[in-house]
């Protein structure tokens, strides 16, 4: 494992902070609110090709040759400036990926660009109340039938922890369309207009008060045949790819190691039993442990990084990235929540953005959330175990 960058490299390290210099923070001249001013950003960077490097530019992109290290390096060093990434959100993180990977030429064309910059925004519709973990248990339907402008997929079915919905515009759906296959095959990856009739979305009120999860059900919602990802009945291998991409964004180590820091910035300023919280040895041991499981999981991500530079696959390596980042996160919040001590019990739960001990609340109980999205914390372990250590399944799956 090589953990030091060559000359080339840092040279272009130092382009990428030339160009922050110049460029974040914005200028007045951008935009009076902060959305203006990333929005102006993002496209500076785009022109640089620093954002979107694997998005050709015909749709929106900056279309570089693919290097794992100079991506690396950009988001190090706007993470270092807290300058804006990617924009947010599950289209640019699964859905651009699976379209640039599996869709058509006309797909790519229209869903892309507006989905890049923030114009459209999407939905996941996987889980069901009876297919989450299981996923191929899925049971929502999909029929062509003759509609007014022509051949349309009739869906039928209903969908639950579909992120963000009430404000999406489009949803990725998968529905069984061969109801008599087997229960991987028959399954099709579809698009589909939230506004369109047919479809109810109930957001699901959560702990923290939150509600950020939803309910979609569909009652023959329609969607154009040719909103179709890949071939018909192939949706469980396009879904995959669209979830490596989820779990991808979920493991990076840098998410990690920012907990990490913001948490010892918050015992260095709170009082546990008597004393500053950095000081005190229950708390100073659990700190070291968990900077042990923070400081094994960036080295493990420089290893990633160094396989996949020389184009070797790292097999285990990267299904365990998803894994490790949970349970760090998980650990940062529990040891969180002891420090803000009393306020973790009276502390009402909150709507929209928190800060001080109310974020650190929402982070606990958001950090049991994120162990099922992307695939369950033991649905994981069993991935690692049989395709990576080539371990039998379990006979009780």
């Amino acid at each position: 494992m090589d953990l030091k960058y060559n000359a080339t490299y840092e040279a272009f390290r130092q382009e990428v902070i030339s160009f922050l210099d110049v460029h974040w923070p914005a200028p007045d001249s951008a935009g009076e609110s902060r959305a203006e001013k990333e929005a102006w950003f993002r496209k500076q960077a785009i022109a640089a090709g620093y954002l979107y490097r694997g998005v050709p530019r015909e749709f929106g992109g900056s279309e570089q040759e693919a290097d794992i290290l100079k991506a690396t390096i950009i988001r190090d060093e706007f993470g270092k400036r807290r300058a804006p990434m990617e924009a947010p959100g599950i289209g640019n993180m699964m859905l651009v990926p699976t379209l640039l990977e599996c869709g058509t030429q006309e797909q790519k064309e229209r869903f892309i660009p507006k989905t890049l910059t923030g114009e459209y925004h999407w939905a996941q519709g996987y889980s069901e109340p009876n297919a989450g973990s299981d996923l191929a248990a899925l049971r929502t339907r999909a029929e062509l039938v003759e509609g007014e402008n022509g051949m349309e997929w009739s869906i039928n079915g209903q969908k639950i922890w579909s992120t963000l919905a009430q404000f999406a515009q489009y949803m990725f759906v998968l529905a069984r369309t061969e109801p008599e296959a087997g229960k991987h095959a028959g399954i099709s990856y579809l698009l589909i207009d939230l506004k369109n009739p047919g479809i109810t979305i109930r957001p699901i009120k959560q702990v923290t008060g939150g509600k950020e999860f939803c309910e979609v059900f569909f009652d023959d919602a329609r969607t154009p045949a040719d909103w179709i990802v890949g071939e018909r009945g192939e949706g469980w291998t396009v879904s995959k790819a669209t979830l490596a991409h989820e779990r991808s964004s979920i493991g990076g180590a840098q998410t990690a190691v920012g907990l990490f820091e913001k948490l010892i910035e918050l015992a260095k300023g709170v009082q546990y039993q008597g004393v500053t919280a950095i000081e005190h040895p229950q708390i100073r041991e659990r700190l070291v442990i968990l900077e042990g499981y923070v400081q094994s999981h960036l080295y493990s991500s420089y290893r990633q990084l160094s396989m996949a530079a020389a184009k070797q696959n790292a097999g285990r390596i990267g299904l365990m990235n998803k894994l490790i980042n949970t349970n760090i996160g998980h650990m940062v919040a529990d040891i969180a929540k002891d420090l803000i001590n009393d306020a973790a019990l009276l502390m009402p739960p909150t709507r929209g953005r928190a800060e001080g001990d109310e974020k650190w609340l929402n982070q606990f109980f958001g950090s049991l959330g994120v162990a099922i999205a992307g695939g369950t914390s033991n649905i994981q372990r069993n991935i690692i175990a049989e395709r990576g250590f080539g371990l039998p399944r379990d006979d009780a799956e």
